[in-house]
């Protein structure tokens, strides 16, 4: 089915809807997507974002490893994510999502959207959406995790929302040696410039990343980038130890 508009529209179209109505934001996407022949706003996301190979990203990534998962909005970054603690938690890995964008129901919403009841999982999943979302919280959660844990960090840019917080390349190399140290894999969502023109060139790429203040991408091992249902993944040379 054709959306009448690019999935991040309607996403900015529910919002607005949201603040002049007074409802929650997700009676007001659930509403959109109505309007466009979905019977809730976690479908018309899988929908229109189509299956991407989480199995066989998951199969590059080894403990240690920092991943950028980059788009710009309505691409399918947080699905991949999700996708991706699906593969871990399938391994019997554990797997945490942090998250300051999406509440447990809509989290709980998004693993339904891709064929997923996050409760079969039990234990191995974890969800983080408390308002202090930084490195130093990351590594308190994660300090006993098991090496080969997987954690989705939603989103990168978030880390440096508030000033009391380290510099952002001070908090990504914190948790660099963090994950290697302890042998996680720790998955960042990432926005992209909106100068990123696909008509220029398919993919964008870690020089499309936006960034308010200065970061080394050579911090994550590895990269992946999406547009259009499609997937382009890269390995990211390592910065300095």
């Amino acid at each position: 089915m054709k959306l009448s508009s690019p999935i991040h529209r309607l996403k900015q179209e529910a919002r607005r809807l949201a603040r002049e109505t007074g409802v929650p934001l997700h009676r007001a996407l659930d509403r959109v997507a109505a309007r466009e022949g979905f019977s809730s706003w976690s479908l018309l996301a899988a929908k229109a974002s189509p299956s991407l190979p989480a199995a066989e990203l998951f199969a590059r990534l080894e403990p240690g490893d920092l991943l950028l998962i980059g788009a710009r909005p309505g691409q399918g970054k947080t699905l991949m994510g999700l996708r991706l603690a699906v593969e871990a938690m399938r391994a019997g890995r554990r797997s945490t999502v942090f998250t300051l964008e999406y509440t447990p129901r809509d989290i709980a919403d998004r693993f339904r959207a891709i064929g997923v009841d996050a409760s079969t999982f039990g234990a191995l999943l974890e969800l983080d959406t408390s308002d202090d979302i930084s490195a130093e919280t990351i590594i308190a959660r994660l300090a006993s995790a098991p090496s080969g844990s997987f954690a989705v960090v939603d989103y990168l840019q978030l880390l440096d929302r508030r000033r009391e917080h380290p510099p952002l390349a001070e908090q990504v190399s914190a948790l660099n040696a963090f994950a290697r140290r302890r042998g996680l894999i720790l998955a960042f969502l990432s926005q992209v410039d909106r100068a990123y023109d696909p008509a220029a060139k398919p993919f964008p790429g870690l020089d499309d990343v936006r960034l308010s203040n200065p970061l080394d991408l050579g911090l994550f091992a590895k990269a992946c980038f999406l547009n259009g249902g499609n997937v382009r993944f890269q390995r990211v040379e390592r910065a300095a130890a």
